[in-house]
């Protein structure tokens, strides 16, 4: 006796991506198009208007910051040997005495005095010895403020103070005396500096600011 015949079951159903309705499917992209929602690129003649922005903006800052804060100076001669050596350059800071008054010991740069003819540098590194109203007196190869012995750690081994052939002898009996507005200032290698001992005190509004640190060459980076 021979089993009932039963029906084939009914075949599944297979997804075929083209069966797919027109309206679910992206439209074809040509060889080369922009995939829908993307941004378009950037023409050249905006990335140079960019660039020429960014660089603008940053020589703009720089020339502010050279003219309210901070400038580099070169040092040309060895006139503040050892704390300074030539060809070492320096940061000024330029706003520090619109916050706090000169203080003795500051290493400063200056505007060259008139009468100092002997160089054509604008501006000169000294350190600052003498403040106003104080008297100056150079004796026995040291400095003498108000008839104290000022004690200096920042000359070369073996080097002292003398004025012997300067205008500005300030012996005991004949003081320099530093005007109200004025400052003292002497180059830390006193044998190889003009100085106040020759052209005098200068004008607290000819400083251009406060030498702060060393930051070339590289082996010489330090604060001062």
């Amino acid at each position: 006796m021979t089993a009932p015949h039963e029906p084939d079951p009914e075949p599944r159903a297979v997804s075929d991506p083209s069966d797919e309705p027109l309206r679910h499917r992206p439209p074809p992209q040509p060889p080369g198009a922009r995939p829908a929602g993307s941004k378009p690129p950037k023409s050249v003649t905006t990335s140079v208007i960019e660039w020429g922005l960014v660089i603008g903006g940053a020589v703009i800052l720089a020339i502010l910051v050279k003219v309210f804060l901070l400038q580099a100076f070169f040092i040309p001669s060895a006139s503040m040997y050892p704390t300074l050596q030539t060809g070492d350059r320096v940061l000024v800071n330029k706003l520090s005495y619109k916050l706090h008054d000169v203080n003795r010991g500051d290493v400063v740069v200056f505007e060259r005095p008139p009468s100092e003819t002997a160089t054509d540098i604008p501006d000169l590194i000294k350190r600052v010895i003498g403040l106003p109203g104080e008297q100056v007196v150079i004796e026995a190869g040291h400095v003498y403020i108000n008839g104290d012995k000022l004690d200096e750690t920042y000359p070369p081994d073996g080097v002292t103070t003398t004025a012997e052939n300067a205008p500005n002898k300030c012996p005991r009996e004949d003081p320099c005396v530093v005007p109200e507005g004025d400052v003292w200032v002497m180059g830390d290698n006193r044998n190889d500096s003009k100085d106040s001992r020759y052209f005098g005190p200068i004008d607290e509004d000819t400083i251009v600011g406060r030498a702060f640190v060393v930051v070339w060459p590289l082996n010489r980076i330090g604060l001062l």
